[in-house]
């Protein structure tokens, strides 16, 4: 029977970078309620604001409010975001990824800025990683690769030997041109939207199992009823 994981199943990384917000913590409600607040201030149609998750606020809010309001609004929406971190959990399998991997295979490449990022952590109680790559650490953020390209960096590896953990067709964008292989989440997106964006689609982080071996980390599918 093929493995769920495809061509992931077996084969060495030297190391993950997860995606944080839809994979490694739930922050879905409190996004939501930061933008349509902020549309509603700013006169924007909320609709418009379909299809950007994953892409810093700054490339929204250019793209929705370009010319002279521009800082205004990006000042407005990081202050909603970090006034609210109010029902921020962990995602399931995410703390045991990240606890089998340590101290120096994983990293978190994340669109928010390193405030936000500083606050939606604390208030998930996750244990992150040493290596985290913000929005502030990047001229340009996913989905471009540059984020994805930095952490490989900073930990040392080569990006043809990460594994990246995403949840957004533009995150897994990002990974792809930067020359990681890609393992998607669907938490946030469908699967069906995901599937031609990813070398292999699991429901969550629950469903597989990080190992160190000598030869680097392996990613498996979970044993059955160890969910």
């Amino acid at each position: 029977m093929p493995s769920p994981l495809g061509p992931l199943d077996g084969r060495p990384f030297a190391a993950v970078v997860f995606d944080m917000d839809g994979t490694l913590i739930d922050s879905t409600a409190v996004v939501v309620r930061s933008w349509i607040r902020w549309a509603q201030e700013h006169d924007v149609d909320p609709r418009r604001l379909q299809g950007f998750h994953g892409v810093p606020a700054a490339a929204i809010v250019a793209e929705l409010l370009p010319g002279p309001r521009h800082q205004d609004a990006l000042r407005r929406i990081t202050e909603l975001e970090l006034a609210d971190t109010d029902g921020i959990e962990v995602l399931p399998g995410a703390a045991e990824a990240l606890a089998a991997l340590a101290p120096a295979h994983s990293a978190i490449a994340t669109s928010c800025t390193a405030p936000l990022a500083a606050a939606r952590i604390e208030a998930s109680g996750l244990k992150a990683p040493e290596v985290l790559v913000t929005a502030d650490d990047v001229e340009r953020g996913k989905p471009h690769p540059d984020p994805f390209l930095l952490a490989s960096r900073r930990l040392g590896v080569d990006p043809a030997h990460c594994l990246v953990v995403e949840d957004a067709p533009g995150g897994l964008a990002a990974a792809r041109a930067a020359g990681c292989a890609t393992l998607a989440v669907v938490t946030t997106t469908p699967r069906e939207e995901l599937g031609d964006a990813a070398d292999a689609v699991v429901t969550d982080l629950s469903h597989v199992v990080f190992s160190r071996t000598g030869g680097g980390v392996l990613v498996s599918p979970a044993p059955p009823g160890s969910r």
